[in-house]
């Protein structure tokens, strides 16, 4: 069932506001790649640098998915999947200092709700939705 009119709208600019997030934090890796290398130094991840760059990877193509409807449901998931992992891994806040905490509870429950959204799109990505190119004339 795919939708139109008013519903079709609003999901698109969910859609791109969303996405669009999800592509710019990606970018970030490639902009601030030494200072994230350093972190995930930091939290221990093995191969810091190939983390890094290939997570900017995932999430430039897993918000462009989501913008561009092109395999929507495995860019949503793919990122639902990368924000749980990486809340888990790099935004221990019952694990850091006091004076830690704050920021990375802040950061886990920012990626808990992202992924939230990301499932939710997937899910409907596979119900209601068509790529933006079947639907609008170039």
């Amino acid at each position: 069932m795919a939708v139109s009119g008013v519903v079709w709208a609003v999901l698109l600019v969910a859609r791109v506001l969303f996405g669009g997030v999800i592509a710019f934090t990606g970018i970030h890796h490639f902009q601030g790649t030494e200072e994230m290398v350093g972190y995930a130094q930091y939290k221990g991840l093995p191969a810091p640098k190939a983390g890094v760059l290939g997570s900017g990877v995932l999430l430039i193509g897993g918000g462009l998915s989501i913008i561009l409807g092109v395999f929507p449901a495995v860019g949503s998931f793919a990122v639902a999947i990368f924000l749980l992992v990486s809340a888990l891994i790099f935004h221990d806040f019952w694990a850091v200092s006091d004076e830690e905490q704050a920021d990375e509870m802040n950061h886990f429950v920012k990626n808990v709700a992202l992924a939230g959204g990301a499932l939710a799109f997937g899910v409907l990505s596979v119900t209601v939705w068509e790529p933006i190119a079947a639907v609008v004339q170039f």
